[in-house]
């Protein structure tokens, strides 16, 4: 009985500290000030814009209010459902990633505590066993921080790396001695840089970011050469492409720096070379190609490999680099089977295809004769991960949603037969479930206007399709990214529970050529939005779901799509669960890398397409008399590609009016940015929340 009643008291003394909080929320003060924007003929009251000012002490507070009462409610959401045990439980079952092969060494990540962040280990083989070399903790033990962007030197006597700090995009390059094992003092505080390239064993080309303001517009347009054993600031520009704002890539093969530069408004692309034995860098053009659907996808062996807009399924093209007239199609396209990825190795052009229900990889000669093909199962997607040109051997993962990624192997020259690979340190484990406890449907739905759209459903055999199971729609549809299947653990014991499980390839993304990407951005961004909308009905419909049990979620640009949906149709939904989205897609563009983004959004600076911003903008949508979905929206304090006040104004509009009734949340990461937790129980934090609301709101 005294047990018994003391069960009830922290029961009640829980409710009603919840219920304070819960009052709190009201008392929380989210200000207006007026803020008119004119632009053409709209007069807009950015009255949120005082929250832009995330360094102020009023910001802060009110972050930290938001944030308290979001883990007030989360806290009392524990009590009834909490699934971070499972989580971890089914994560452990893992067999975990094979390291990855560059140069002379193998190269992994492994974590000696979960609560901090993983430290880089090498071997010299696939089976030795892997010794620590980089502790990112130890570089900085007050920081969140990840090792990224393994770069080694041309003989791997070097390795460079980028440390993640805080979640920045901005990141620092270091350096380590691999023959003496040691650090190098270099390091370069300055680099917003993709990739790292080497100049022989000498130096590195790297972009520089002068951004005094984290959440500034981006100012990456500068290429600089670092010597090794030199300060920063005797750095040498080798590009400035300020005075245009031109987007570059570069790269170095063979002792040459290759560099192409292209314009503004994308309609023109120009090739620049540098003999790097000379040692000046000075940049000679040798081409220019002024057909804004030239694609650059490598160089290799004197010519230079592309595709262009004209075959939306993809191509591969080369040209002698000496000789412009000597054109001609290696790969042609495909009908249906939409050509992702091309690598290159010494003696074949490897091609990464998918269709509506898989990917497979196709090898061909250097003439384009085909060789070989390698095919993942039903509804999974294959990636390389190295070729071995001795042995003549392939290694590629495939991964899908219901099972762990796994490594296997086939030689070229014999048969189509794989074998699975794994090493004393990652050994083969059973899967969780049986690869047959799931069905998987890769089908298609029609949208509004006739078209169909490929969409993902996942769930668990046996269950009766009756309009009554609780489901989470997700989707991205930005940029022409193409989207595969991911494992994620939570979301296999969601659907283990009786959830249902569904993936749009809306308009938007590159699922379907480049041409469905042209149809989804720009002044047709609206197509990609509604192609979600539709896919809830379609949903809805076919009784898979209703409006009571469906949850919606997206990240960057999927948090735009979620955020459109919720305050277009917010009769759909039941739960929205948006993250580091894009809501105010009229201020977007002032901010980070929001410049380069006209082709995407819309270029505000022209009416028609401001015109189009205005009406998808999901902070633009709200309306003062309707009483949105319960959301929860996520995003991090340190995110300088999306940055936090996006969310900031979207929650306050949205909490901030009489007619809300239903939960209105706002979760920040603090001190991490775009990409979430930087350590393992940070990730599992986040994930673990992000299901226990799902389906504490679907299933109880």
């Amino acid at each position: 009985m005294q047990k018994n009643y003391k069960m009830q008291l922290k029961f009640i003394l829980t409710l009603l500290c919840f219920n304070v909080l819960c009052s709190a929320q009201d008392n929380i003060e989210t200000k207006k000030v007026q803020k008119i924007i004119k632009k053409f003929n709209h007069q807009i009251n950015d009255e949120y814009a005082w929250l832009e000012d995330t360094e102020s002490e009023e910001v802060k507070k009110w972050v930290s209010q938001q944030n308290a009462f979001t883990q007030g409610y989360y806290s009392a959401v524990k009590k009834r459902v909490s699934n971070k045990e499972i989580i971890r439980n089914y994560d452990m079952s893992n067999s975990g990633s094979l390291p990855v092969h560059m140069g002379k060494y193998f190269y992994k990540f492994l974590s000696k505590d979960r609560k901090k962040s993983a430290s880089l280990f090498i071997s010299k083989s696939i089976d030795d066993k892997p010794v620590e070399i980089i502790d990112p903790n130890k570089i900085y033990p007050e920081k969140n921080v990840n090792i990224e962007g393994l770069t080694p030197s041309k003989s791997s006597n070097y390795l460079a790396y980028q440390l993640r700090i805080n979640g920045s995009d901005k990141k620092e390059v270091r350096f380590y001695d691999l023959n003496l094992k040691r650090e190098i003092k270099d390091s370069l505080l300055n680099s917003k840089s993709l990739k790292i390239a080497w100049n022989k064993e000498l130096g590195v080309f790297y972009m520089q970011n002068v951004n005094q303001s984290k959440f500034a517009k981006d100012s990456t347009f500068n290429l600089y050469y670092h010597k090794l054993n030199t300060p920063e600031k005797d750095d040498e520009l080798v590009y400035d492409g300020s005075k245009n704002n031109s987007k570059f890539k570069y790269f170095t093969t063979r002792n040459y720096l290759y560099l192409l530069e292209e314009n503004e408004d994308k309609t023109k692309t120009t090739f620049y070379y540098s003999d790097l034995n000379k040692g000046n860098f000075e940049l000679k053009k040798f081409y220019q190609n002024n057909d804004d659907s030239f694609e650059f996808i490598n160089y290799y062996n004197g010519r230079i490999y592309y595709s262009t807009n004209k075959f939306n399924w993809g191509e591969v093209r080369s040209f002698a680099i000496n000789n412009k007239e000597d054109d001609k199609q290696v790969i042609p396209q495909y009908y249906n089977h939409l050509l992702t990825k091309t690598s290159f190795t010494e003696n074949y052009l490897i091609c990464k295809y998918k269709t509506n229900e898989k990917s497979y990889l196709s090898f061909y000669n250097y003439d384009g004769k085909f060789i070989k093909k390698i095919e993942a199962p039903f509804a999974c997607n294959i990636n390389i991960v190295d070729f071995e040109e001795k042995s003549n051997e392939v290694y590629f993962v495939i991964s899908s949603y219901t099972a762990p990624t796994a490594t296997y192997k086939v030689n070229i020259d014999g048969n189509n037969e794989a074998t699975p690979v794994y090493t004393a340190f990652n050994k083969q484990k059973p899967t969780l479930f049986p690869l047959d406890y799931f069905t998987i449907k890769c089908i298609t739905y029609k949208n509004r206007d006739n078209i169909d759209i490929p969409i993902t459903i996942i769930y668990k055999k046996g269950i009766e399709l009756n309009g009554d199971n609780p489901c989470l729609l997700e989707a991205y549809g930005g940029f022409g990214i193409i989207n595969g299947p991911k494992y994620d653990t939570g979301l296999l014991h969601f659907m283990d529970k009786g959830g249902i499980y569904a993936f749009a390839e809306i308009r938007g993304g590159g699922e379907r050529g480049k041409n469905w990407h042209k149809k989804g951005s720009g002044i047709n961004k609206i197509n990609c939005l509604n192609d979600f909308i539709d896919a809830t009905e379609f949903l809805i419909k076919e009784k898979y779901t209703n409006s009571n049990k469906l949850a919606i979620s997206g990240g960057s640009h999927g948090g735009l799509v979620v955020g459109y949906a919720m305050t277009e149709r917010p009769d759909l939904y039941k739960l929205a669960l948006p993250k580091v989205g894009v809501y105010d897609v009229v201020n977007k563009f002032d901010h980070t890398v929001g410049i380069y983004h006209y082709e995407e959004y819309g270029n505000p600076n022209i009416e028609e397409e401001f015109n189009a911003i205005l009406k998808y903008s999901p902070l633009h949508k709200i309306k003062e008399g309707i009483n949105y979905p319960k959301t929860v929206v996520f995003t991090a304090d340190n995110d300088d590609r999306v940055p936090p006040f996006q969310s900031y104004k979207f929650v306050a509009a949205l909490k901030n009016r009489a007619a809300q009734k239903r939960t209105i949340l706002l979760s920040v990461n603090k001190g991490l940015g775009h990409y979430g937790g930087n350590t393992y129980d940070k990730k599992l934090q986040e994930r673990a929340m992000f299901y226990d609301i799902l389906i504490d709101t679907l299933m109880r």
